[in-house]
């Protein structure tokens, strides 16, 4: 796991109010960072070579996949994760409750 993945773990490998997590989860032909898997819910933590245009439309082909298969899918850049991890965590949770 990267550095960012880690301080992510860190925070969604003890139950969120209930929901737990998986990391490095295959789904079909992909790997899920991180996957509640009663929720559906999936989540990509980007470090930079994701935005590169080769990347992104790779990306942007397997979020389609996923969705159709009924998968929600929230990405965050690492930076995100690495300086405010608390607001990452608010925004897992939030999605987590829509559901």
């Amino acid at each position: 796991m990267t550095k960012s993945e880690t301080i992510l773990w860190n925070a969604l490998r003890h139950d969120i109010q209930g929901y737990r997590f998986r990391r490095q989860h295959p789904i079909m032909d992909y790997i899920a960072d991180f996957i509640c898997i009663p929720q559906k819910l999936i989540i990509e933590v980007d470090g930079g070579y994701h935005d590169t245009v080769g990347q992104q439309h790779d990306d942007q082909v397997r979020a389609d996949y996923l969705r159709e298969k009924g998968y929600k899918i929230l990405r965050f850049k690492n930076e995100e994760v690495n300086t405010n991890v608390g607001n990452v965590i608010r925004t897992i949770k939030e999605e987590l409750y829509k559901q």
